[in-house]
């Protein structure tokens, strides 16, 4: 008989944990984690090597309905937290829930840093464009002139645009989907699972409560077609229901913008390359939308390689082991006691 142990499959029912699920009926957060708990037994990953760090907000309750490892952290520092662990465990896959008010407000430094020192995280952010839990107050991506009970007269704010400001952290994986499109949102989550460094992920929620209806536009059959930019890598960026409507470099400006298709010749429409190094162009893509959400890319807007903040700390923790098992102690202790500054007493 083998010593070797061979691993269960697992299904969609190992990753439900006994706890009861308690979001508002009809919340966007329902079909997200489900498409979750049947994503994660591709990974191939025991339970007990998957953890899930939240922030405070709606979306923080993720780690409770899921049977893996989780920490329900305080607000904004989930990515702080999540980056402690991802260095000093690299035999975990760690992932971090957030919305909209947690990342970007009190969190908002949290998380940059963690994207630009690409820290081996996948960060999901909520987006329903509203405070859920705290009762509807207006959040850092409310549009201009949202009433709500901290606005009655209008939001007076510019929204941030998340995928922009990943983009301008330079996260090396940077992705948008939406809570009602099962089949998109797996395939994106997919692609972040196998992303090597920290990948950001944008998910429209809807918050039937307090912001229904916010992405609605991206939904309706009658109008999602003509709103929504499905990138394909690899693909001419065509959309509408007849692929009448395409991107383009328009002559002589920076950035992109949409044409109708028949106004243009096949080589003038953008073939979307989320490989390329330089952040500008799928900064560009980010750029789209206007207020009504009308041309809203959706899908994977860049993905690269670089080193990771992990590897590279870990490489000093281990060049630091192998120097020190190299000296005597009086060599160690001569050095500590030169080190910097030093001081003569008389």
């Amino acid at each position: 008989m083998s010593d070797t142990a061979v691993p269960v499959a697992l299904t969609m029912k190992d990753f439900k944990s006994d706890q009861e699920v308690r979001w508002c009926p009809g919340c966007g957060d329902y079909a997200i984690l489900a498409a979750m708990q049947s994503f994660l037994p591709e990974l191939g990953i025991p339970r007990e090597r998957i953890v899930f760090v939240s922030g405070i907000g709606c979306s923080s309750r993720f780690p409770y309905y899921l049977n893996t490892y989780g920490m329900h952290s305080i607000h904004g520092r989930a990515p702080a937290i999540a980056t402690g662990l991802s260095v000093s465990r690299p035999d975990l896959n760690v992932w971090v829930v957030t919305g909209d008010g947690d990342a970007l407000s009190i969190g908002g430094n949290h998380l940059i840093h963690a994207l630009r020192r690409n820290v081996n995280l996948k960060i999901l952010l909520f987006n329903n464009r509203i405070y859920g839990l705290t009762k509807g107050q207006y959040s850092p991506t409310s549009e201009v002139g949202k009433i709500t009970k901290s606005t009655p007269m209008g939001s007076a704010d510019a929204p941030f645009n998340p995928i922009s400001l990943a983009l301008g952290a330079e996260a090396t994986f940077v992705a948008r989907t939406i809570d009602s499109d099962r089949k998109h949102l797996q395939s994106v989550l997919r692609a972040a699972a196998e992303h090597n460094g920290s990948a950001f992920v944008e998910i429209y929620q809807n918050c039937n409560i307090f912001n229904d209806g916010a992405f609605e536009v991206l939904k309706d059959s009658e109008t999602r077609d003509d709103y929504l930019i499905n990138l394909e890598h690899g693909q001419p960026i065509t959309f509408g229901k007849d692929r009448e409507w395409c991107v383009v470099h328009p002559p002589g400006a920076f950035g992109l913008e949409v044409r109708a298709t028949s106004s243009v010749t096949p080589d003038e429409i953008v073939v979307h390359d989320a490989t390329v190094q330089e952040p500008a162009y799928a900064f560009a893509l980010s750029r789209l939308p206007g207020l009504t959400l009308r041309n809203t890319p959706i899908g994977v807007f860049r993905s690269v390689v670089k080193d990771t903040y992990d590897d590279v700390v870990r490489a000093q923790v281990d060049g630091a082991k192998a120097k020190a098992a190299s000296t005597t102690q009086e060599e160690q202790l001569t050095s500590l006691l030169n080190a910097g500054d030093t001081w003569t007493i008389i």
